[in-house]
């Protein structure tokens, strides 16, 4: 990936990143402040050897510097602790002792520095103090051979055990400037992995890369739509009744050479929201002067009738059985004059029927009635239905919702009408979110099955 790709997902998914750094934030500064404060005292010891000669003396300081790291590794001995428990009258083990006291030895030198850690700082000193008097003695004992009296080298306490005055641990500053940069690192690298993963199509940008269809419009999210999801129900000056307005004009400019357009909106799968799309873009050309028809061609679950107000009972299907005439079945919106044609009686066969020889019949008829004739088609992925019609009209319109329909789905549909001859006319894109991106959803679904494994793509269809 390049710089810019991943200032491409830090924007796309910084509600990932952030996230991270406030966990790690919240859990260091709990652990920061909620861990008890430790004190550390320093006592620094020197050893030296008793020669005298400057030969000696080269030859003892070598020897000085070869022992002291042995008494360091002393410090943290059993015996060394249990005499200082003994000492100062500790109710500790020499474990937990050892645990408490560490030495260092400053590098090329015969300085040996002692360090005492405790929760209380006068306690800290006292253990500090009484390991390096003790480690003097046990230095001594250790070094003094049979039959001498003094031993060749000693350890003498030059800097007495400090009381400390501050905590050294825990330290608020560093734990939450470490976190901080812990948990940009993390959420970068899960904004990464969450990019890797995600097939879904994002924006035109995908759209750019996996077909040469426009890009008609673009609906923004609005929470509101499940309550108000006509135009009728909004302002004029709303983003959404605008975006509409948009794919309108938009919608006029493809195919130029025919003036009287029948059009079908259909979308990958469920839950996209091609029935509001194709609604919306009828209202908006009504609205526009174009006297339009808005049928609903998806006899297994048509919505409609139910989205208008509207009687279901008699629409196309009544039509294309020879029971009533197109004039007869479509019906007025009373708020906008939109005429509409609804589904009708569910029939068993709606692929036959949608292929039938009436069903050209009647197109033909309304492409001569109408300036516009919008279709709400059932989704390409589960049913054959969209792909029959958009085979016998102008072309279709796909609605890719972001962030949930997968490429792979968005290009076996365009595949699909293709395979019949059908002309994708253009791509919305549904359920836009203004600012970064998050899950969404109508409260609007199918009574489809559908299941994407892998390449293969197995249909089930069941009404509810």
């Amino acid at each position: 990936m390049e710089l810019r790709d991943y200032i491409r997902v830090i924007r796309r998914r910084w509600g990932i990143i952030v996230a991270s750094l406030l966990v790690v934030v919240a859990v260091a500064a709990l652990v920061t402040f909620r861990a008890t404060p430790q004190y550390e005292s320093h006592a620094r010891l020197f050893v030296s050897t008793s020669d005298q000669s400057a030969a000696e003396a080269f030859q003892g300081g070598t020897f000085a510097i070869q022992r002291v790291s042995s008494y360091a590794d002393l410090v943290n001995g059993q015996e060394l602790s249990s005499r200082v428990i003994a000492g100062l009258g500790l109710r500790m083990s020499p474990a937990d002792l050892s645990q408490k006291i560490s030495a260092t030895v400053v590098p090329d030198t015969v300085i040996l520095d002692i360090a005492a850690t405790d929760p209380d700082p006068a306690r800290a000193q006292r253990i500090g103090q009484a390991t390096a008097t003790e480690l003097t003695k046990f230095v001594s004992e250790l070094e003094t051979s049979k039959g001498r009296k003094n031993a060749p080298i000693k350890a003498t306490v030059v800097d007495a055990a400090d009381l400390p005055t501050s905590p050294v641990s825990p330290q608020p500053v560093r734990n939450l400037g470490l976190a901080v940069v812990l948990g940009l690192l993390l959420g970068v690298g899960l904004a990464v992995v969450r990019e890797l993963l995600d097939t879904s199509v994002k924006g035109p940008e995908d759209l750019a890369e996996l077909t040469d269809t426009p890009v008609l419009g673009g609906i923004l999210f609005d929470p509101q739509a499940p309550k108000q999801p006509l135009l009728t129900d909004l302002s004029p000056q709303s983003p959404r009744a605008e975006a509409f307005r948009i794919l309108r004009t938009n919608l006029q400019f493809v195919d130029v050479d025919h003036d009287r357009k029948v059009i079908v909106i259909t979308s990958s799968v469920p839950g996209e929201g091609k029935t509001s799309t194709a609604s919306n873009t009828a209202l908006a050309l009504q609205t526009a002067g174009q006297r339009t028809l808005l049928i609903d061609s998806d006899m297994r679950r048509p919505q409609l009738a139910k989205l208008f107000s509207l009687e279901g009972s008699v629409g196309l299907t009544s039509i294309l059985l020879g029971r009533i005439d197109l004039d007869e079945a479509v019906q007025v919106h009373r708020d906008s004059g939109l005429s509409v044609l609804t589904s009708g009686p569910l029939p068993p066969n709606p692929a036959e029927l949608l292929q039938s020889q009436g069903m050209k019949q009647l197109l033909e008829r309304a492409r001569l009635e109408y300036d516009a004739v919008i279709m709400d088609a059932p989704p390409l992925l589960p049913v054959t239905d969209a792909a029959l019609i958009a085979a016998h009209v102008d072309g279709a319109v796909v609605v890719v919702r972001q962030g949930r329909t997968t490429r792979e789905q968005l290009s076996t549909s365009l595949s699909r009408l293709q395979a019949v001859g059908a002309r994708p006319l253009g791509v919305t894109l549904n359920m836009v979110a203004s600012r970064g991106r998050k899950g969404y959803g109508y409260g609007y679904g199918y009574g489809y099955g559908y299941e994407y494994v892998n390449e293969t793509v197995s249909y089930s269809c069941a009404r509810r």
